[in-house]
């Protein structure tokens, strides 16, 4: 049988501004170790520290940008646009751009802060 998801867990978010997660599938709001799926708002300016993390992360920009850092470079996801970060990969995100942005982000298996590998700062 489906199951509805009647709303999101809010998440804290780590970086160096306020930052909106609301989680809709994963560890925290329905238990599921495969994937989670959460709906992200940055303001403008926002970043993390960079990660390795254990999972692939898919991101889906609804508004504004999103710029992700690799090692070698940089890409400007906007709005309509999608980027796949593999897992073991070293990645950082930011929303440099006025407006900041809305996303999505996809992680397989489910996103933990035991599996991110974040940078120290």
């Amino acid at each position: 049988m489906p199951e509805l998801i009647e709303s999101p867990s809010r998440i804290e978010a780590v970086g160096n501004k306020p930052k909106l997660i609301d989680e809709y599938i994963g560890r925290v709001n329905t238990e599921t170790q495969t994937t989670s799926i959460a709906q992200m708002r940055s303001p403008s300016g926002w970043q993390e520290p960079g990660q390795r993390p254990e999972f692939d992360e898919f991101t889906i920009v609804l508004k504004g940008m999103v710029r992700v850092e690799y090692e070698g470079g940089h890409l400007e996801v906007k709005a309509g646009q999608a980027v796949i970060a593999p897992k073991g990969e070293w990645v950082r995100y930011s929303t440099p751009g006025p407006e900041g942005a809305e996303y999505i982000a996809v992680c397989i298996p489910a996103f933990s802060p035991d599996t991110v590998h974040r940078d120290s700062e």
